[in-house]
């Protein structure tokens, strides 16, 4: 090889290689800049299983179903998150769409956004896992409805569900996605195979994952009303300037537990129910509020269905002490801390004289006082929020008061639910990057 030669190749390799890093340089800020700033969580639900006989069973086939969520904080885009964790086949969506929801099943004109995975309009979820949607570039407004439609093409099942949506939602014959209203459609009040919605948001942003039962869940309010105790936090927040990038994610069950998974006796009304009171606190927590998105902030309220399941809905094996109630809460919190999140304990709220069969008794009570006094003194909990004060009697503190009682004495109505949200200090929902160190 001669030093021309050399030289020239020398010259080639050079312009290669600075061609490259242009390149990389050129594709990482191409990145950088369709990386959203902070992925957070805007709504969101904990999905279970479905109910087993002698309870019906749902299925689809050929449908559209267009549900109903409600969003905490704005965003510019977002992505929607499906679930098939509970199903037992592979989830076929053969279309999906998103939009701001005008009225009823209708949409916003010019809101309908197509929603792809992976770059596709259909998506096979094999069963036990979730599928996360491509971003679509759709201004979200905070405290604002969203209707998402998927077309269900197969008989499909509805095996992972969160039955307790106190929304209505739409089902319609064929697929229908992208019609503006969905006329003729019947209507149901459970959601299934959505199980979240995450936007893009400001970098501080942050989200706050209410972590309960069928209290944080909504039991008993108003359909359609969206008055659960954390959707009246959400409006707080969005009245804070500094707060309005905290999002609000509901994971409430109703029927849930902290020790125990749903397990109702046979030949009681409650029977076959089990699976829609979800897995256990213990077994859900990575998923339901660790693997959150934006997830900084983690409000436990949750033991009263430990207390009054046992030989009432569940069998008598399932009947638990204090101790292992306390040990229960140190694990939730030795978890949320690993992750750097930070973890408030929320009492529990009366339920003298509850019309739910077996739930009270003197026993049980002094179980929820024992509980609540550790959850108050021990220090354990990043902070305390004291629902039990918020709603209870001070005439009779063992009772719900009467304008917070749904009338089964152990669920707030909706002005309840709003004296729990307007009991938490909101000084404990601190900036999202805030985050607690592990110890």
């Amino acid at each position: 090889m001669t030093a021309a030669t050399a030289r020239l190749r020398n010259l080639a390799t050079a312009a290669v290689a600075t061609f490259a890093a242009a390149t990389l340089t050129l594709t990482g800020s191409a990145v950088a800049a369709e990386r959203p700033a902070a992925w957070t969580g805007t709504w969101s639900t904990a999905v279970t299983g479905a109910a087993e006989p002698p309870q019906p069973v749902t299925v689809f086939e050929d449908q559209t179903l267009r549900q109903i969520v409600h969003t905490s904080i704005a965003g510019r885009s977002l992505r929607i998150r499906l679930s098939n964790e509970y199903g037992t086949e592979p989830l076929v969506i053969g279309e999906a769409r998103v939009a701001r929801q005008a009225d009823g099943s209708q949409i916003v004109a010019g809101t309908d956004r197509r929603l792809t995975f992976g770059g596709r309009s259909s998506v096979s979820i094999p069963p036990g896992a979730p599928a996360l949607s491509d971003p679509v570039s759709l201004p979200v407004p905070a405290l604002a409805n969203l209707a998402v439609s998927i077309h269900l093409p197969d008989r499909t099942v509805a095996e992972t569900v969160h039955s307790s949506a106190f929304r209505t939602n739409y089902l319609a014959a064929g697929n229908v996605t992208r019609a503006a209203t969905l006329t003729g459609a019947t209507t149901t009040t459970s959601w299934s195979f959505l199980s979240g919605v995450s936007v893009a948001a400001a970098a501080q942003s942050g989200a706050v994952v209410a972590f309960g039962d069928s209290i944080t869940d909504g039991a008993i309010t108003t359909i359609d009303a969206d008055h659960r105790w954390p959707d009246f936090l959400a409006r707080r927040l969005q009245g804070q300037p500094s707060l309005r990038t905290v999002g609000v994610l509901n994971k409430g069950i109703g029927g849930n537990r902290l020790l125990h998974d749903g397990n109702t006796l046979p030949g009681t009304p409650f029977s076959g129910l089990g699976p829609l009171f979800g897995d256990s606190a213990l077994s859900r927590f990575d998923r339901d509020v660790l693997a959150q998105p934006g997830a900084r902030t983690v409000i436990v309220l949750l033991g009263i269905n430990d207390i009054g399941q046992p030989s009432s809905l569940a069998p008598p094996s399932e009947a638990v002490t204090v101790d292992e109630m306390i040990a229960g809460y140190r694990q939730l919190i030795a978890r949320a801390h690993e992750r750097g999140l930070r973890i408030l304990g929320a009492t529990m709220t009366p339920f003298q004289d509850t019309t739910i069969p077996g739930y009270y008794s003197a026993a049980n009570e002094a179980q929820r006082a024992a509980v609540n006094r550790w959850i108050r003194t021990s220090g354990e909990y990043d902070g305390v929020i004291d629902f039990d004060r918020a709603v209870r009697d001070p005439a009779q503190p063992l009772r719900i008061l009467a304008r917070y009682d749904s009338g089964d004495h152990l669920h707030p109505n909706d002005a309840g639910m709003q004296a729990m949200a307007d009991a938490i200090p909101l000084r404990l929902l601190r900036a999202a990057g805030d985050r607690v160190s592990a110890g």
